[in-house]
Protein backbone atom coordinates (compact mmCIF):
# COMPACT_ATOMS: atom_id res chain seq x y z
CA UNK A 1 0.00 0.00 0.00
CA UNK A 2 1.51 3.33 -1.04
CA UNK A 3 0.93 6.66 0.66
CA UNK A 4 0.36 9.68 -1.53
CA UNK A 5 2.75 12.58 -1.05
CA UNK A 6 0.43 15.04 -2.78
CA UNK A 7 0.02 18.18 -0.69
CA UNK A 8 -3.42 18.73 0.77
CA UNK A 9 -4.95 21.70 2.49
CA UNK A 10 -4.61 21.44 6.26
CA UNK A 11 -7.96 20.83 7.95
CA UNK A 12 -9.52 23.42 10.22
CA UNK A 13 -8.91 22.74 13.91
CA UNK A 14 -12.05 22.34 16.01
CA UNK A 15 -11.97 22.08 19.80
CA UNK A 16 -14.75 20.66 21.93
CA UNK A 17 -14.77 21.31 25.67
CA UNK A 18 -17.23 18.72 26.86
CA UNK A 19 -17.92 15.64 28.94
CA UNK A 20 -17.17 12.05 28.08
CA UNK A 21 -20.22 9.83 27.53
CA UNK A 22 -19.06 6.24 27.77
CA UNK A 23 -21.50 4.59 25.35
CA UNK A 24 -20.35 6.88 22.54
CA UNK A 25 -23.72 8.39 21.72
CA UNK A 26 -23.23 11.90 23.04
CA UNK A 27 -20.70 14.29 24.54
CA UNK A 28 -17.13 14.59 23.35
CA UNK A 29 -17.35 11.24 21.56
CA UNK A 30 -20.21 12.49 19.37
CA UNK A 31 -18.43 15.79 18.80
CA UNK A 32 -15.20 14.20 17.62
CA UNK A 33 -17.04 11.84 15.27
CA UNK A 34 -18.96 14.79 13.83
CA UNK A 35 -15.79 16.82 13.34
CA UNK A 36 -14.17 13.92 11.52
CA UNK A 37 -17.21 13.29 9.33
CA UNK A 38 -17.30 16.95 8.28
CA UNK A 39 -13.61 17.21 7.53
CA UNK A 40 -12.13 19.08 10.48
CA UNK A 41 -9.39 18.05 12.91
CA UNK A 42 -11.03 17.39 16.25
CA UNK A 43 -9.44 18.15 19.61
CA UNK A 44 -11.06 17.71 23.02
CA UNK A 45 -10.70 18.82 26.61
CA UNK A 46 -12.79 16.68 28.96
CA UNK A 47 -14.75 18.40 31.71
CA UNK A 48 -16.50 15.45 33.30
CA UNK A 49 -17.11 11.73 32.97
CA UNK A 50 -20.73 10.76 32.45
CA UNK A 51 -21.90 7.16 32.37
CA UNK A 52 -25.47 5.94 32.22
CA UNK A 53 -26.53 3.75 35.11
CA UNK A 54 -28.50 0.74 33.80
CA UNK A 55 -29.43 -0.13 37.41
CA UNK A 56 -31.11 3.27 37.93
CA UNK A 57 -33.34 3.81 34.91
CA UNK A 58 -30.31 4.84 32.81
CA UNK A 59 -29.84 8.09 34.70
CA UNK A 60 -26.45 9.77 34.60
CA UNK A 61 -23.54 9.04 36.89
CA UNK A 62 -21.67 12.32 36.87
CA UNK A 63 -18.01 12.72 37.90
CA UNK A 64 -16.35 16.12 37.36
CA UNK A 65 -12.79 16.37 36.13
CA UNK A 66 -10.57 18.33 38.52
CA UNK A 67 -10.37 22.00 37.55
CA UNK A 68 -6.58 21.88 37.46
CA UNK A 69 -6.71 18.98 35.01
CA UNK A 70 -9.13 20.91 32.79
CA UNK A 71 -6.79 23.92 32.87
CA UNK A 72 -3.84 21.67 31.99
CA UNK A 73 -5.69 20.22 29.00
CA UNK A 74 -6.59 23.65 27.69
CA UNK A 75 -3.09 24.99 28.23
CA UNK A 76 -1.66 22.12 26.16
CA UNK A 77 -4.26 22.53 23.41
CA UNK A 78 -4.01 26.30 23.14
CA UNK A 79 -0.21 26.23 23.11
CA UNK A 80 -0.05 23.38 20.61
CA UNK A 81 -2.41 25.04 18.13
CA UNK A 82 -1.61 28.69 18.83
CA UNK A 83 -2.53 30.74 15.79
CA UNK A 84 -4.56 28.01 14.10
CA UNK A 85 -7.22 27.25 16.73
CA UNK A 86 -10.04 29.73 16.17
CA UNK A 87 -13.19 27.68 16.75
CA UNK A 88 -14.47 26.03 19.92
CA UNK A 89 -17.63 24.22 20.94
CA UNK A 90 -18.73 24.27 24.59
CA UNK A 91 -20.73 21.27 25.71
CA UNK A 92 -21.29 19.79 29.16
CA UNK A 93 -19.41 21.87 31.74
CA UNK A 94 -21.22 20.67 34.83
CA UNK A 95 -20.10 22.93 37.67
CA UNK A 96 -19.46 26.60 38.44
CA UNK A 97 -15.78 25.85 39.07
CA UNK A 98 -15.45 24.21 35.66
CA UNK A 99 -17.17 27.20 34.06
CA UNK A 100 -14.74 29.57 35.83
CA UNK A 101 -11.81 27.50 34.57
CA UNK A 102 -13.03 27.31 30.99
CA UNK A 103 -13.95 31.00 30.86
CA UNK A 104 -10.45 31.96 32.01
CA UNK A 105 -8.87 29.78 29.31
CA UNK A 106 -11.13 31.11 26.57
CA UNK A 107 -10.16 34.67 27.45
CA UNK A 108 -6.47 33.84 26.84
CA UNK A 109 -6.94 34.16 23.08
CA UNK A 110 -9.14 35.54 20.32
CA UNK A 111 -11.82 33.28 18.80
CA UNK A 112 -13.62 33.51 15.50
CA UNK A 113 -16.35 31.12 16.64
CA UNK A 114 -17.55 30.12 20.11
CA UNK A 115 -20.44 27.68 19.79
CA UNK A 116 -22.32 27.19 23.05
CA UNK A 117 -24.49 24.11 23.43
CA UNK A 118 -26.01 25.24 26.74
CA UNK A 119 -26.34 21.95 28.61
CA UNK A 120 -28.27 23.20 31.63
CA UNK A 121 -29.25 20.00 33.40
CA UNK A 122 -27.47 16.70 33.87
CA UNK A 123 -29.60 13.96 35.42
CA UNK A 124 -27.62 12.88 38.46
CA UNK A 125 -26.66 16.33 39.68
CA UNK A 126 -28.20 17.70 42.84
CA UNK A 127 -30.90 20.28 41.96
CA UNK A 128 -29.22 23.11 43.88
CA UNK A 129 -25.87 22.40 42.27
CA UNK A 130 -27.50 22.27 38.84
CA UNK A 131 -29.12 25.66 39.44
CA UNK A 132 -25.78 27.20 40.42
CA UNK A 133 -24.26 25.77 37.27
CA UNK A 134 -27.07 27.14 35.11
CA UNK A 135 -26.64 30.61 36.56
CA UNK A 136 -22.86 30.54 36.07
CA UNK A 137 -23.28 29.37 32.48
CA UNK A 138 -25.68 32.19 31.68
CA UNK A 139 -23.46 34.78 33.36
CA UNK A 140 -20.08 33.67 32.02
CA UNK A 141 -20.50 31.53 28.91
CA UNK A 142 -23.42 33.17 27.14
CA UNK A 143 -21.63 36.53 26.73
CA UNK A 144 -18.66 34.76 25.09
CA UNK A 145 -20.77 32.84 22.59
CA UNK A 146 -21.05 33.71 18.91
CA UNK A 147 -23.56 30.89 18.22
CA UNK A 148 -25.96 29.22 20.67
CA UNK A 149 -27.84 25.94 20.13
CA UNK A 150 -30.42 25.50 22.93
CA UNK A 151 -32.87 22.61 22.91
CA UNK A 152 -36.53 23.10 23.83
CA UNK A 153 -35.95 23.07 27.60
CA UNK A 154 -32.82 25.20 27.40
CA UNK A 155 -34.51 27.73 25.12
CA UNK A 156 -37.34 28.08 27.64
CA UNK A 157 -34.81 28.62 30.43
CA UNK A 158 -32.65 31.11 28.54
CA UNK A 159 -35.60 33.06 27.12
CA UNK A 160 -37.79 32.88 30.20
CA UNK A 161 -40.89 31.88 28.25
CA UNK A 162 -42.94 28.73 27.67
CA UNK A 163 -42.54 27.23 24.20
CA UNK A 164 -45.61 25.46 22.90
CA UNK A 165 -45.32 25.99 19.15
CA UNK A 166 -43.11 27.34 16.38
CA UNK A 167 -44.14 30.95 17.02
CA UNK A 168 -42.99 30.58 20.63
CA UNK A 169 -39.72 29.07 19.40
CA UNK A 170 -39.19 32.08 17.12
CA UNK A 171 -39.82 34.43 20.02
CA UNK A 172 -37.36 32.53 22.21
CA UNK A 173 -34.66 32.65 19.52
CA UNK A 174 -35.08 36.41 19.28
CA UNK A 175 -34.90 36.88 23.06
CA UNK A 176 -31.76 34.76 23.35
CA UNK A 177 -30.11 36.67 20.50
CA UNK A 178 -30.96 39.99 22.10
CA UNK A 179 -29.48 38.82 25.41
CA UNK A 180 -26.27 37.41 23.93
CA UNK A 181 -25.67 38.97 20.53
CA UNK A 182 -25.05 35.45 19.23
CA UNK A 183 -26.65 33.65 16.32
CA UNK A 184 -29.23 31.21 17.69
CA UNK A 185 -30.44 27.83 16.48
CA UNK A 186 -33.32 27.02 18.83
CA UNK A 187 -34.26 23.36 18.58
CA UNK A 188 -37.86 22.23 18.73
CA UNK A 189 -37.04 18.74 17.53
CA UNK A 190 -39.65 16.12 18.35
CA UNK A 191 -40.96 18.10 21.32
CA UNK A 192 -43.28 20.32 19.31
CA UNK A 193 -46.48 18.89 17.89
CA UNK A 194 -46.64 18.22 14.17
CA UNK A 195 -45.20 16.01 11.49
CA UNK A 196 -41.91 17.88 11.23
CA UNK A 197 -38.94 18.35 13.54
CA UNK A 198 -38.60 22.13 13.56
CA UNK A 199 -35.68 24.34 14.55
CA UNK A 200 -35.46 28.14 14.31
CA UNK A 201 -32.39 30.13 13.24
CA UNK A 202 -32.08 33.82 14.12
CA UNK A 203 -29.04 36.10 13.97
CA UNK A 204 -30.61 39.53 14.32
CA UNK A 205 -31.23 39.88 10.60
CA UNK A 206 -32.40 36.53 9.27
CA UNK A 207 -35.15 34.38 10.76
CA UNK A 208 -35.43 30.96 9.14
CA UNK A 209 -37.42 27.89 10.12
CA UNK A 210 -35.53 24.66 9.41
CA UNK A 211 -37.74 21.60 9.24
CA UNK A 212 -37.51 17.95 8.30
CA UNK A 213 -40.00 15.11 8.71
CA UNK A 214 -39.86 13.58 12.17
CA UNK A 215 -38.19 10.19 12.41
CA UNK A 216 -40.09 8.74 15.34
CA UNK A 217 -41.43 10.68 18.30
CA UNK A 218 -38.60 10.01 20.76
CA UNK A 219 -35.41 12.05 21.05
CA UNK A 220 -32.23 10.30 19.90
CA UNK A 221 -29.07 10.40 22.03
CA UNK A 222 -26.40 12.65 20.61
CA UNK A 223 -28.62 14.66 18.28
CA UNK A 224 -28.09 17.93 20.13
CA UNK A 225 -24.36 17.40 20.59
CA UNK A 226 -23.93 16.46 16.95
CA UNK A 227 -25.97 19.41 15.71
CA UNK A 228 -23.82 21.88 17.65
CA UNK A 229 -20.65 20.07 16.60
CA UNK A 230 -21.73 20.19 12.96
CA UNK A 231 -22.34 23.93 13.26
CA UNK A 232 -18.87 24.23 14.80
CA UNK A 233 -17.19 22.30 12.00
CA UNK A 234 -18.94 24.26 9.26
CA UNK A 235 -18.12 27.62 10.85
CA UNK A 236 -14.47 26.56 11.16
CA UNK A 237 -14.46 25.81 7.42
CA UNK A 238 -15.74 29.30 6.64
CA UNK A 239 -19.51 28.84 6.35
CA UNK A 240 -21.84 31.62 7.38
CA UNK A 241 -23.93 30.95 10.50
CA UNK A 242 -27.04 30.31 8.39
CA UNK A 243 -25.18 27.96 6.05
CA UNK A 244 -23.75 26.14 9.07
CA UNK A 245 -27.23 25.76 10.57
CA UNK A 246 -28.66 24.34 7.35
CA UNK A 247 -25.83 21.86 6.91
CA UNK A 248 -26.01 20.80 10.55
CA UNK A 249 -29.75 20.19 10.32
CA UNK A 250 -29.31 17.99 7.25
CA UNK A 251 -26.36 16.15 8.83
CA UNK A 252 -28.29 15.33 11.99
CA UNK A 253 -31.39 14.27 10.06
CA UNK A 254 -29.35 11.68 8.17
CA UNK A 255 -27.66 10.58 11.39
CA UNK A 256 -31.03 10.00 13.03
CA UNK A 257 -32.17 7.94 10.05
CA UNK A 258 -29.06 5.75 10.53
CA UNK A 259 -29.49 5.55 14.32
CA UNK A 260 -27.82 2.82 16.38
CA UNK A 261 -29.91 0.77 18.80
CA UNK A 262 -28.63 -0.97 21.92
CA UNK A 263 -29.84 -2.38 25.23
CA UNK A 264 -30.42 1.19 26.43
CA UNK A 265 -34.00 2.47 26.17
CA UNK A 266 -32.97 5.02 23.55
CA UNK A 267 -31.19 4.99 20.22
CA UNK A 268 -28.06 6.97 19.34
CA UNK A 269 -27.40 9.08 16.28
CA UNK A 270 -24.72 7.77 13.93
CA UNK A 271 -22.53 10.44 12.40
CA UNK A 272 -21.78 8.18 9.44
CA UNK A 273 -25.36 8.39 8.28
CA UNK A 274 -24.72 11.38 6.05
CA UNK A 275 -22.29 9.37 3.93
CA UNK A 276 -25.06 6.89 3.13
CA UNK A 277 -27.54 9.42 1.78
Amino acid sequence: MSVSTTETTAPAITLTIAGSEATGGAGAQADLKTFQALGTYGVTALTCIVSFDPKDNWNHRFVPVDAGVIADQLEAIQTCYEGSLKTVKLGMLGSPLTIDTVAAALKNQQWDNVVLDPVLICKGQEPGHALDTDQALKAQMLPLATFVTPNHFEAESLAGITINDVEDLKAAAKIIHEASGAAVLAKGGVRLAGADAVDVFYDGDTLEVLSAPKIGEVAVSGAGCSLAAAVTAELAKGATPLEAARTAKAFVTEGIKARVSSHAPFDALWQGGATLS
